[in-house]
């Protein structure tokens, strides 16, 4: 496998996507099959969460493996080049996302964190998670 070119890493780096990316779509399309009906990243929501049930209170993450560090102690080994850059900035994006998941959950929201693997894997089973939540929450009430 040949090495890419810092040129091409950018180009790379620059189709990622903030918003709307594959596994979003994936998720909000089944919750949306089922009746269910959510805001998508709600910047007035601290940690500006993918879905959101505002009203329920209950926040979802579509978490990409590179971005958040799936299995991040074996995979922060496979990073040859950069290592100064890519470690730290990944490690920073875990801690954030501890500190959200814990302000929001401090706040009485109810916080989910998918990877994208298990949603494209089981999107079905997760938006089975979050319906039965939707679901219990409309209970309380």
């Amino acid at each position: 496998m040949c090495a890419k070119t810092q040129e091409q890493i950018t180009k790379n780096m620059k189709k990622v996507k903030s918003r709307d990316s594959k596994i979003e779509i994936l998720l909000r399309k089944e919750l949306w099959k089922r009746g269910l009906r959510y805001q998508k990243n709600v910047n007035e929501i601290f940690g500006k969460p993918d879905i959101v049930f505002r009203g329920k209170r209950i926040a979802i993450f579509c978490d990409s493996e590179f971005w958040h560090g799936f299995n991040w102690e074996e995979r922060k080994k496979d990073f040859k080049t950069h290592q100064k850059f890519w470690i730290p900035k990944i490690e920073r994006n875990i801690e954030r996302d501890l500190e959200v998941t814990i302000q929001l959950r401090d706040e009485g929201w109810t916080v989910f964190r998918f990877w994208g693997k298990e949603i494209i894997k089981n999107t079905s089973e997760c938006a089975d998670i979050i319906e039965r939540a939707v679901k219990n929450n409309e209970q309380k009430k």
